[in-house]
């Protein structure tokens, strides 16, 4: 396992300017970087240090990212899916397990892998392909640590509809946190935001769908990923799925 550099080189190049004060107070979100391949590592460690966000360790495998992980307590863990020891599914399942407030993105080399909808019901909060921009990479890492599902819901939905059938499941005892599949704690109401969620719906179009506002849409949300255990809305739409409240294909 390796350590990420430290603060000399952390600083952001800016420009004199209006903006270069308020970037200097952004929240730096915590990294660990897993990947078998060191050049990647390297690679997506000098493009994260140079916009502003701390990588704190790196790993070769999922074992040893699941310690980092352990040890310095990341706000996000970015895994390769493909890694000797322990692949970046199970590192998910017990990085998600043993540190609830880390976030999870997937790195693929192929678009649709397989294994992505298995990390998503897992609770990752979404996935990378390996030949990212850097703008991306830094905003992804960004978005998830705000709580955002890095996956647009309706192409999550698409993942879902097109792997749930063949995914793997994990042996028992060995996955992290569990989907709450037992909808009875919704409402009526709740049930039907959820089941809206799924389709892939935004806020926006979930207060036109129901003609609600949308401060009343996003405390419904909130409510049911309170109740079922949710960490974000590609989660919710796994959820949405495999309770049956939306079908392969379904509008």
């Amino acid at each position: 396992m390796e350590q990420g550099n430290g603060p000399g080189e952390e600083h952001v190049e800016l420009g004199n300017g209006p903006g270069e004060e308020h970037v200097e107070r952004e929240r730096r979100p915590r990294v660990v970087i897993a990947d078998d391949q060191e050049l990647v590592r390297t690679g997506f460690r000098m493009i994260l240090t140079a916009r502003g966000i701390d990588v704190v360790a790196e790993a070769g495998d999922g074992a040893e990212a699941v310690a980092a992980a352990v040890l310095h307590r990341p706000d996000v863990a970015l895994l390769d899916i493909r890694m000797p020891t322990m692949d970046g599914l199970e590192a998910a399942r017990r990085i998600l397990a043993q540190v609830p407030g880390c976030r999870v993105i997937m790195l693929t080399t192929f678009d649709l892998d397989h294994y992505v909808y298995a990390a998503l019901s897992a609770g990752a909060s979404g996935f990378l392909l390996k030949d990212v921009t850097s703008a991306h990479l830094a905003a992804a890492v960004r978005l998830v640590d705000t709580g955002d599902a890095l996956l647009a819901p309706s192409i999550t939905r698409r993942l879902v509809e097109r792997f749930a059938a063949g995914a793997p499941r994990p042996a028992p005892g060995t996955d992290g946190p569990p989907l709450h599949r037992d909808l009875a704690p919704l409402t009526p109401r709740e049930a039907e935001v959820l089941a809206l969620l799924g389709r892939g719906l935004s806020n926006t179009e979930l207060a036109r769908e129901l003609t609600l506002s949308e401060s009343t849409v996003k405390t419904h949300v909130a409510r049911i990923f309170a109740k079922l255990n949710l960490r974000d809305r590609a989660q919710a739409v796994v959820l949405a799925y495999e309770t049956g409240l939306v079908a392969p294909g379904g509008g």
